[in-house]
């Protein structure tokens, strides 16, 4: 073709007979690191080129096609491709693994000096809200930031789920908070909000919330709050009160009991979405509700039961999850996102990663982690196969090949086929799920796409419109699922880039969110108008893990004993208890618990070599091509 004769014939102006052999076909010298290299032209442009030639017949690596004839398979070691060796030929996309290269020079290292600013940053994020939550909101359940003002229930709009699904009247946000100050090593005011829980929070009222919403915020935090609370152990210092008497577990016990008429009067056994704390379920209830809604209660009622000795919670939470998982497709193996509680018909058609799909899969693994039962490992691995079958789009390896990079779309449960081009930003929480599963490099590709969409806007809009480059829902309510998935993989890489990304997050919440009182939910992320809500979910997740990210020495990463994060972001340690049960199995088919965890689960990822921690985890030039795509330049 007449323009790679032009090509050609500038490169060789430019270039040594050698060299022009060693981008032609692999060969000659070795590159310093110190050569003085300079192009009339840009070498990526050279690259996409090239490969929009090789790539012109290769539909099938596109987002909108299938891959045609791969099949996903689990590997015994699953952390061992990141430290694979390159194939033994030589690519010039190897150039940009030098020091010239600008995503190198950007993200490569980050000085100590830097990291303890930006844990104090961090820090004091968190306690700008909190601070404010407790002057100007306390005990209501959430603070409007922009009035400085507190929000309980919408009593005058029943119908206005947005907010009575979260706030029920029983300091939401308080609750919500509680290990988070130990994370950030404030002993003596976690002592203080203990106390004021246990004197003024009553469930006890005429509060009608979403089961699923009350589940991780509140029962999950007040679990975790006991355990941290009495563990012998005490791995963030003395933090016991004196007098305690179990007080918190009483009252997570008291709104599980709440909780249970949603598991009643239902033919599937699939629970209804909503129940009044006083009354039960409403006599106006549907009978629908959402896969992750209904799926994801196991890792709080299991924990529960296995406290006090009770098996109806986490026997009623399983019952849910093996009916839903019953009703998958026999065809995909895929589930949807919206079923009838009576007739088990799928109202919702859609599978994907996100919004009613999230946590169900999310607590599969996690359910198995810390209770060991086989039963729940097995289902994930079938469901991840089903969604690395029929979801993943793009190329095969995240790291090496052509066409476009993994993505995971929304499909019909039934057929695998599209169902729509937009994906929503709670999918950013499935890298940091593929760390726990061992599948780091598909990790890396993922969270570099949200990346890239939040370095486009300063955040991450409810959906984005991968075919139109553009969001379809612009709010962003200072959601987690990123900030998570950044964390879990730069613990599992120690990659300094992780610490950019959380960096960049950090500086654009200052930016864009902050207001007088607090940090808002940003109405649109284009004009950065905002609204005056703070979610819970912001003290509690986004502020824990960037604190986290950044702060090495905190006793989560020194202590002996392993700790994972429910859904919620709240701290449960792995421990030999939740692995025993006080009754006998669940049910006559159950099989029993595995006392050890699958080589997956345990840290595989330290095994990653050190040269690998120091270069990009992705290459520069699959970077700028996400970059592109997302429409940054």
């Amino acid at each position: 073709m007449q323009w790679r004769s032009l090509v050609v014939g500038l490169v060789v102006l430019r270039l040594s007979v050698s060299w022009v052999l060693w981008l032609a076909f692999g060969l000659g010298p070795n590159v310093s690191s110190g050569f003085n290299f300079h192009l009339g032209f840009n070498l990526h442009k050279l690259d996409l080129l090239f490969r929009e030639e090789k790539t012109a017949d290769s539909s099938t690596n596109s987002w909108s096609q299938r891959i045609q004839g791969h099949r996903y398979e689990e590997t015994a070691s699953p952390c061992a491709n990141i430290g694979e060796a390159s194939p033994p030929w030589r690519s010039y996309l190897n150039f940009f693994d030098g020091n010239k290269d600008e995503y190198v020079r950007r993200y490569s290292s980050f000085p100590d000096t830097l990291k303890l600013k930006m844990k104090d940053m961090a820090r004091e994020m968190f306690y700008f809200g909190y601070d404010n939550y407790m002057k100007y909101a306390f005990p209501e359940d959430e603070l409007n930031p922009i009035d400085c003002e507190g929000r309980g229930p919408d009593v005058l709009n029943p119908s206005n789920i947005n907010i009575n699904d979260v706030l029920g009247n029983y300091s939401l946000t308080l609750i919500d908070t509680l290990d988070t100050l130990l994370v950030l090593g404030n002993v003596t005011e976690f002592q203080r909000a203990v106390k004021l829980v246990i004197d003024t929070v009553s469930f006890d009222k005429d509060s009608t919330v979403q089961v699923f919403e009350a589940n991780i915020r509140i029962l999950g935090s007040l679990i975790s709050a006991h355990i941290l609370l009495t563990d012998p152990r005490q791995p963030f210092g003395e933090v016991g009160i004196e007098g305690y008497e179990n007080e918190l577990l009483h009252l997570a016990h008291d709104l599980a009991v709440r909780l249970l008429p949603a598991f009643e009067n239902t033919s599937t056994g699939i629970p209804y979405p909503r129940v009044n704390l006083k009354t039960g379920v409403p006599r106006d209830s549907i009978n629908e509700t959402c896969t992750a809604g209904a799926g994801s209660l196991l890792v709080e009622f299991g924990i529960l039961s296995r406290l006090i000795g009770d098996s109806t919670f986490e026997w009623v939470a399983r019952r849910a999850v093996r009916a839903l998982w019953s009703l998958r497709s026999n065809e995909t193996g895929l589930l949807g996102n919206v079923i009838n509680i009576q007739t088990g018909q799928w109202v919702g058609k859609q599978s994907g990663l996100g919004a009613g799909m999230d946590s169900f899969y999310e607590y599969l693994l996690k359910s198995y982690i810390l209770f060991g039962e086989k039963e729940d490992y097995q289902m994930f691995k079938a469901a991840y196969e089903s969604i690395q079958n029929h979801m993943r789009r793009g190329r095969e390896s995240c790291n090496e090949g052509e066409g476009d990079p993994p993505l995971y779309v929304n499909v019909n449960m039934f057929s695998g086929e599209i169902m729509n081009t937009w994906i929503d930003s709670l999918q950013a929480f499935f890298p940091g799920l593929q760390v726990l599963n061992g599948d780091i490099d598909d990790a890396i590709c993922l969270h570099a796409f949200y990346y890239a969409i939040w370095k486009r806007f300063g955040a991450l809009p409810e959906r984005y419109n991968w075919q139109l480059k553009a969001p379809d829902v612009l709010f962003y309510p200072l959601r987690p699922e990123l900030v998570e998935s950044t964390y879990l993989l730069y613990q599992a890489t120690k990659n300094p880039f992780y610490l950019h990304v959380g960096m960049d997050i950090l500086q654009s919440l200052e930016k864009n969110a902050k207001v007088r009182c607090g940090y808002a939910t940003l109405h649109h992320v284009v004009d950065k108008s905002k609204e005056d809500r703070m979610e819970s979910f912001f003290l509690s997740e986004t502020c824990k893990y960037l604190y986290l990210l950044f702060d090495e020495d905190n006793p989560l990463h020194k202590s002996d004993n392993k700790y994972i994060f429910t859904t919620e972001g709240h701290v449960v340690p792995i421990d030999k208890r939740f692995r025993e049960k006080q009754w006998s199995d669940l049910s006559p088919c159950e099989e029993a618990a595995n006392n050890q965890l699958p080589t997956s689960n345990i840290s595989n990822c330290n095994r990653i070599p050190e040269e690998r921690r120091y270069a990009l985890p992705l290459k520069s030039v699959y970077m700028r091509q996400i970059d592109h795509m997302v429409g940054l330049f």
